[in-house]
């Protein structure tokens, strides 16, 4: 294991127990940071049949660390975006646009990379389409969840929406997961590119 990678995993794992402690509210924390738990299950079990590059690896504890900060303060409260709203004269906080431009951002490189890896499909414009459809069906199935959330549960699931009174709150969430993958797979195909070829010599 590399020392960036043991970075990476003794922040990430830092991040998670500090968002736990004192967080908003526990059942709020929990839904946040699921998929991150979901997501280290997942790695842990599935590390020697596939392990993926150390850059989509620190991309996905980058994303992980998005989630924990959200299930801390949820989306709506993180300090430092009220603070940039209250200075900008902004109408709401806007820390839940970055959650969901990573939403975008690190799935398109991690579909990527199993694409490159695990299937005949070569790089090009129909792998840059593949990734984005993938991209955009985890967005809407986010986006179906949060509903499900909200119709089971009532006015408990008002922090996990973060909707903050805005009515095209879940088109615009799509938005930034699509501009997020956009800019993933225009901008960072080359790099990934060199750390694919770096961990095959």
């Amino acid at each position: 294991m590399s020392r960036q990678l043991v970075f990476m995993v003794t922040a990430t794992a830092t991040v998670f127990v500090w968002s736990a402690i004192g967080s908003y509210g526990l059942g709020n924390w929990l839904l946040e940071v699921f998929p991150a738990i979901l997501g280290a299950i997942y790695l842990a079990l599935t590390w020697r049949r596939f392990r993926f590059t150390d850059f989509v690896l620190t991309l996905i504890a980058i994303h992980m660390m998005i989630l924990m900060v959200g299930g801390h303060y949820s989306y709506a409260r993180v300090p430092l975006f009220n603070w940039v709203r209250d200075s900008w004269h902004l109408s709401r906080n806007y820390y839940d646009r970055v959650g969901h431009f990573a939403q975008g951002f690190v799935p398109a490189m991690i579909a990527r990379e199993v694409l490159l890896r695990r299937s005949p499909l070569k790089r090009g414009s129909l792998l840059f389409f593949i990734c984005l459809c993938i991209c955009m069906a985890i967005s809407a199935w986010y986006e179906l969840l949060e509903f499900a959330v909200a119709k089971f549960s009532g006015t408990g699931a008002d922090d996990f929406l973060g909707s903050q009174g805005d009515v095209w709150d879940t088109q615009w969430d799509m938005t930034w997961c699509f501009i997020g993958s956009t800019i993933s797979l225009t901008f960072m195909s080359r790099w990934q590119d060199k750390w694919l070829r770096v961990d095959a010599a």
